[in-house]
């Protein structure tokens, strides 16, 4: 391993018993099996921006980044659950609504059903991150704050409400048990990439010495998102203050659409964060670095073995390679 430090455009995410990642070679898959083996699957990527260049351009990369990351990423995880689990731990896994559906209905049929509950779950959600804040906001303006106008600061209390959200949902996530496991192979693939980084030899001494706190990560991401909209949010209101009187759906058809528009600036920073250490840089990442502080834990010696292979398995010999461009 070459000891020359540089920055990397690998990434990865934490599955069920293991990693994804991806760099030169395309993407890797390593997974514990049941017996105590690591299993890896190797495939080939290409971005779709490197198919379509006009995809690739600053902005509209991160939006269509963020959607093929996704996909992608649910793919991976279905598939090492299902590499991970033993055929009993799946049973014992299956819901009861998903056991009566796969006994009564055609697979078709339940294919349709998941589909329209994924849909219903997203629905729930946007209400839970948009709405619900507004409702709060609205509720305290009108009985507690009658005598002050205010409403021109509605979008920084909902944003900071949204924060407030997030921040609760990934705390109770994270004592489930089967979460924490996965945030702990967070944590190593952080880890292994930061030995990558510092020019390291992949062994498993020397990733425990790595941080686990990566400034490229998914939850930075997430937390840049969410500040993002609240700042966009109030700007548009001074900009035009018209706004801030509007009914509170059409607000919410409003901070959707500009959504791209958030992806698209959340991903650059991300990207130029990844880039540079300087100290303007370090406190605009501190936030989303705090975040991962609760989305990782520190691996075990069996974690990050699983972790090196799947780095290992998407590295070339020549750094040059995979630095961030």
């Amino acid at each position: 391993m070459n000891n020359k430090k540089h920055k990397t455009s690998i990434g990865g995410q934490a599955l069920i018993e293991g990693i994804m990642m991806r760099g030169p070679k395309g993407s890797a898959m390593s997974v514990r099996l049941p017996d105590g083996t690591i299993d890896t699957e190797i495939e080939d990527f290409s971005p779709i921006a490197k198919k379509h260049k006009v995809l690739g351009l600053p902005l509209i990369r991160g939006v269509v980044g963020f959607a093929e990351s996704m996909i992608t990423g649910y793919k991976y995880l279905m598939k090492s659950a299902d590499k991970a689990l033993t055929e009993e731990e799946k049973e014992e896994d299956m819901s009861k609504i998903d056991k009566w559906l796969s006994e009564h209905l055609s697979e078709k049929m339940t294919t349709v059903i998941t589909s329209i509950a994924s849909v219903i779950g997203v629905v729930f959600a946007m209400l839970i991150f948009l709405y619900v804040p507004i409702e709060v906001v609205d509720l305290f303006d009108n009985y507690v704050l009658t005598t002050v106008d205010f409403s021109k600061y509605h979008s920084l209390f909902e944003g900071i409400l949204r924060i407030i959200i997030f921040i609760l949902y990934i705390v109770a996530v994270s004592r489930m048990s089967m979460i924490r496991r996965v945030f702990m192979y967070h944590g190593a693939e952080h880890k292994t990439i930061f030995c990558y980084e510092n020019g390291l030899e992949l062994t498993v001494e020397n990733v425990k010495n790595m941080s686990r706190l990566h400034p490229r990560c998914g939850t930075a991401f997430m937390f840049v998102m969410l500040f993002l909209s609240m700042i966009i949010s109030f700007s548009l209101v001074l900009i035009f203050p018209a706004l801030a009187s509007i009914n509170k759906f059409l607000w919410m058809i409003i901070k959707i659409a500009i959504l791209p528009i958030i992806m698209g600036i959340g991903y650059e920073f991300i990207k130029f964060a990844g880039k540079h250490d300087n100290f303007i840089v370090k406190i605009l990442s501190y936030p989303g670095l705090l975040m991962q502080k609760i989305t990782t834990v520190e691996p075990t010696d069996d974690i990050i073995e699983v972790a090196i292979e799947a780095m290992k398995a998407v590295i070339t010999d020549n750094p040059e390679d995979d630095m961030i461009k």
